[in-house]
């Protein structure tokens, strides 16, 4: 029930909710699922195993730099004004025309012109976020388009994230700049597509003994005489997986600017080599190899958040 409607996600570049901050800070990133590995590092939680080494599988996921481009204020969850950088390299890029006079910003492909930046009044937006970009032509994974996001930035009031995120316009922003290692994360991600399955394998219900109906991978009923009608919570075929999904809590178990310490001497199956940074996750995450993956800070974070060393990665995929 907790995850109806089970269809199809509109997009893999998915929306995210971000919750606030009060912390100056970027609060998510973007990367792309590569495969996963298995790593060995020292418990430091509560668990029977504390100070001792053990081995968890892990998530690899590519991170390459992410452009801001832009700043986008909202006022009672309302867009009111995007203030955008002044480079046209970067504009056409995102597919903006070129840039007016100072001050009167620019033009989207369609000609409808973006607020003037003097029209706003920063006692107007009670959020802002940063309009930002990745490029996975920086990996090899095939895309050649840019992804435009949106990433949420923490701080104190309106105006002191407004002063933060203006100054991110134009720059380059890292996964090592905004996380650290031992730090935890929510994923928000699309998850592997299965196409259309019966109610066995999407909901789990039970197979029947053959002499019960003559059937067996059937739902034995669909519901009670009253109301006379099938109720939507009745397990029934339908697509299964290419769903919405978000994970919490995370753990980051490294965080590397240094590819060749996580590639396999063959590549990783289904997505070659690591060429950017790469962020270690513990445990699994959904979607297939290749599929763009959302961190966000942890809105529920537990366990502990200090720094994590990992003594040994794992040079063999699973």
């Amino acid at each position: 029930m907790a995850h109806r409607p089970r269809k199809r996600a509109e997009s893999q570049n998915l929306n995210v909710y971000w919750q606030g901050c009060t912390d100056k800070r970027v609060m998510g990133f973007a990367g792309y699922k590569v495969g996963m590995t298995h790593c060995a590092y020292v418990d430091d939680t509560e668990s029977p195993t504390k100070g001792q080494e053990i081995v968890s599988p892990a998530t690899v996921i590519e991170v390459p730099p992410l452009t801001v481009y832009g700043v986008r204020c909202y006022k009672n969850l309302n867009s009111c004004c995007d203030i955008l950088t002044a480079e046209e390299r970067i504009l056409k890029l995102v597919g903006f025309t070129k840039a007016k006079k100072p001050g009167e910003g620019a033009q989207k492909p369609g000609g409808d012109a973006k607020k003037d930046e003097n029209k706003f009044s920063e006692a107007d937006a009670d959020d802002v976020r940063l309009l930002v970009y990745a490029m996975p032509s920086k990996t090899k994974i095939g895309k050649k388009h840019i992804e435009k996001m949106e990433i949420g930035c923490g701080g104190k009031d309106a105006k002191e994230k407004l002063e933060f995120a203006k100054s991110m316009i134009g720059k380059e922003i890292r996964a090592s700049d905004v996380f650290k290692s031992g730090e935890h994360v929510d994923v928000v991600s699309v998850s592997k597509g299965k196409g259309w399955q019966g109610p066995v394998k999407r909901f789990g219900v039970s197979i029947q003994r053959r002499k019960a109906t003559g059937k067996r991978r059937h739902v034995g009923t669909l519901g009670q005489w009253h109301p006379a009608y099938v109720l939507y919570t009745v397990p029934q075929a339908g697509q299964t997986g290419y769903h919405r999904r978000t994970e919490l809590n995370k753990r980051i178990l490294k965080i590397s600017e240094k590819p060749e310490d996580i590639n396999p001497v063959c590549g990783f199956p289904h997505y070659g080599f690591v060429l950017n940074d790469f962020v270690l996750l513990k445990g699994s995450v959904p979607g297939p190899t290749k599929r763009l993956i959302k961190l966000r800070l942890a809105v529920r974070a537990g366990g502990p958040q200090k720094d994590l060393q990992t003594t040994f990665v794992a040079k063999l995929p699973r």
